[in-house]
């Protein structure tokens, strides 16, 4: 178990052309977040804008020296606040989140995940100092991503079954022991995410500030405990081992959404509500190949092992 407690960082509900900020800031975003919200951004000291594209280490670290002012802008999704956390950490600057769409849970952690030896790792780098929620913004965003984090929600379903049939199993770590309480509590977080998946979708207020909640309680509940074994299991692992077959062009999403139904079909779950929570949020389910699919899931239970993945349903799937 981690001897670190990790906080969220502060939140605050802000609209972005109302937001000012004298230091001179570097903006780390992509190229389709900064084009949807840089006309907004007036009240920054913009004195340098990083565009990332990949999850890895050593395009990231090829910024570090392009990194300028005395804070740090993550602007966008996922990737560019894990690249800005990075960065973050590297130059020892502060860091102000300004989520473009609730895509994922990073927003509220302190790792980032990178693409390595086709896989994904989280290097422990730092939550941001602040993540403004401008919710005219969110809703405005494309819907298959407006409330995709809704995967990293509704992943508790998959992810806290596993860590009970690896506990059942006895391979569960002492470093990752089960723990009854915490698994009832992330049941009631997933219960909190599909009542808002509706709301949300549509870009309601109220929809989306509970989605917020739900990812920043779920993150909170992996830092107190110190693993993320209640919300990520053999649906990630999916989501992990198809991109290599997908390349790195769809939303976190788009592969772990098929990983959540795929993954509670083999653990024997009801997924009717998952999959209404998940077409509630716009998420597709049909942008991976079905031959694609079947051979990720012939080759799962060999890949998770390789990359010593927590025991899961994908480390016995094909098994009688």
């Amino acid at each position: 178990m981690s001897a670190v407690i990790w906080p969220l960082p502060k939140v605050e509900e802000h609209a972005f052309a109302d937001w000012r900020d004298a230091r001179p800031a570097t903006v780390v975003t992509t190229t389709a977040a900064w084009s949807a919200v840089r006309q907004q951004l007036h009240g920054l000291n913009v004195a340098a804008v990083l565009e990332v594209t990949t999850a890895d280490v050593d395009a990231w670290q090829a910024l570090r020296s392009h990194v300028t002012g005395e804070v740090i802008y993550a602007v966008g999704g996922g990737l560019a606040v894990d690249a800005a956390k990075f960065l973050a950490c590297e130059r020892a600057l502060p860091l102000v989140c300004l989520p473009t769409a609730l895509s994922v849970d990073a927003f509220f952690t302190w790792a980032s995940g990178v693409r390595s030896d086709g896989c994904v790792r989280y290097l422990v780098t730092r939550p941001p100092d602040l993540v403004l929620l401008d919710y005219a913004v969110l809703a405005a965003a494309p819907p298959s991503i407006r409330a995709a984090g809704m995967c990293d929600v509704l992943s508790i379903a998959t992810g806290s079954w596993d860590w009970r049939f690896a506990e059942a199993r006895g391979q569960n770590p002492p470093s990752m022991r089960y723990l009854g309480w915490a698994d009832h509590i992330a049941a009631a977080i997933l219960a909190a995410a599909l009542d808002c998946a509706e709301a949300a979708g549509r870009g309601d207020r109220d929809g989306l500030k509970q989605l917020v909640d739900c990812l920043a309680l779920e993150v909170q509940l992996c830092n107190q405990i110190g693993h993320a074994r209640p919300e990520e299991g053999s649906e990630h692992y999916f989501a992990y081992a198809v991109e290599n077959a997908v390349g790195k062009g769809l939303p976190h999403g788009d592969l772990v959404g098929p990983g959540i139904v795929l993954m509670a079909q083999a653990q024997g779950q009801d997924v009717t509500p998952l999959r209404r929570a998940l077409d509630a949020c716009h998420i597709p389910l049909d942008r991976i190949l079905p031959a694609v699919v079947q051979q990720t899931l012939a080759e799962l239970p060999a890949y998770v092992r390789r990359h010593a993945l927590p025991f899961g349903i994908a480390h016995v799937l094909g098994e009688g």
